[in-house]
């Protein structure tokens, strides 16, 4: 199904650019939720500590509850989008994302913040999951992996702006400020989804949403070889990246002594290098096929963090840290357009549940690599290097063994 036929109904006069590039927007602005909640209040944790007297491995929970949080609720979310419709469940997502952000503010133990941040991870998956089931109800072959490649520009700013948002926040007022921009963001959106998204699943489309036809789907999709190889692969690569995220405020800020600011810069520019390599796959999908895209990408993850390895153990310094990082994160820019399109590619009628099966997968193993950073030690960025060769080679090991080719069946 092509953008022009899905929404022909509700906006005949409007350009096909102008519609797709606004599509992009809106659904750029969904998935923007989970970077946006992870990666803004990563300056402040350092500080955090000391404000609710609790240590560095609670802290970085925090992240690790939202990241599990977040792959779970889509469980929930993406079947809920197969038999409502899309607009329903996302709507109802934004708003308990929105009001579990002013919890978080109001948090007065880390404990309260790690439930609050659990809450706000199920508001969030609602908008992610919505996001990738929407693509795939406009979308198939190469122009979907051309599609996520520029919803990944959108989506690429999260990380770019975020931290240094939060940063210069942090210079007038304190982390509950931070939950408090995420909370107005939040309440934006939803304003924006009612008034501008339309509907993406005809009715005559839906799944009835029974439990035991829930978890069929499920089963299926965990059977499916193919699509469990390219999940599998995104979600080792998310790993990898998770583990950049949780670890790099501590290795590059205590470690390497990088005030918050120039934390926020360097974050920002690993996103500049992402959001850079979506828009060249972006440019390459048609004259390359996607599997050889992501398998660059994957080489690329598990390349630059042996590096990273290496030169930390050589004593190479910031350089041998900040140059290998670059590579790691502008790496996921080839695996996450490609490995996602590929997996939805076979599943257009149980598009929300397979988008929520793939974000699971994603998010709890992204979620188990995060919190290991602070329990091997701190006192050197090893670790985190060794961790993200680790999720590397599990993924080109995904991708190689999992995700060959069907054979064609004999006539």
């Amino acid at each position: 199904m092509s953008v022009s036929t899905a929404v022909a109904d509700t906006d005949v006069e409007t350009p096909r650019r102008s519609r797709t590039a606004r599509f992009a927007l809106i659904l750029g602005g969904l998935t923007a939720f989970g970077p946006l909640s992870i990666d803004m209040y990563l300056p402040a944790l350092p500080v955090m500590g000391g404000d609710l007297h609790t240590t560095d491995a609670l802290l970085q929970l925090t992240l690790a509850v939202f990241l599990v949080g977040l792959g779970v609720g889509q469980l929930i979310a993406g079947p809920l989008s197969d038999s409502w419709g899309r607009r329903r469940p996302l709507l109802v997502g934004i708003g308990i994302f929105t009001v579990a952000s002013v919890v978080a503010a109001l948090s007065p133990s880390v404990e309260a913040l790690i439930a609050a941040r659990a809450v706000q991870a199920f508001g969030a998956a609602a908008g992610m999951v919505v996001a990738r089931a929407s693509v795939r109800d406009l979308f198939a072959g190469p122009a979907m992996a051309r599609f996520f490649s520029m919803l990944m520009l959108v989506v690429g700013l999260a990380p770019i702006l975020a931290p240094v948002i939060g940063g210069q926040l942090l210079e007038w007022t304190s982390w509950r400020g931070i939950f408090v921009v995420l909370s107005a963001f939040g309440g934006l959106i939803l304003v924006i989804a009612a008034a501008a998204l339309p509907e993406t699943l005809p009715t005559d489309h839906r799944r009835p949403a029974g439990v035991g036809r829930i978890v069929r789907t499920y089963r299926d999709l965990l059977r499916d070889r193919v699509f469990l190889g390219y999940t599998l692969t995104v979600g080792l690569a998310f790993a990898a990246m998770f583990t950049y995220i949780s670890g790099s405020s501590f290795v590059l800020q205590d470690l390497y002594g990088l005030s918050p600011s120039e934390y926020s810069l360097a974050f920002g520019l690993n996103g500049v290098g992402l959001v850079a390599t979506t828009q060249v796959n972006g440019r390459l999908v048609g004259r390359f096929a996607p599997r050889s895209l992501l398998r660059t990408g994957v080489l690329g993850i598990t390349g630059g963090a042996a590096a990273m390895a290496a030169g930390v153990a050589l004593g190479f310094g910031l350089a041998g840290v900040l140059v290998p990082l670059f590579v790691v994160v502008s790496s996921v820019g080839l695996v996450m357009p490609n490995a996602t399109s590929l997996a939805l590619s076979d599943h257009p009628h149980t598009a929300g549940s397979a988008s929520a099966l793939l974000g699971v997968v994603q998010f709890l193993v992204g979620g188990s690599a995060s919190p290991l950073v602070g329990l091997v030690g701190g006192d050197s960025a090893l670790p985190m290097a060794v961790i993200m060769v680790a999720a590397g080679i599990a993924s080109i090991t995904a991708f190689t063994v999992l995700t060959r080719p069907r054979t064609p069946a004999a006539g």
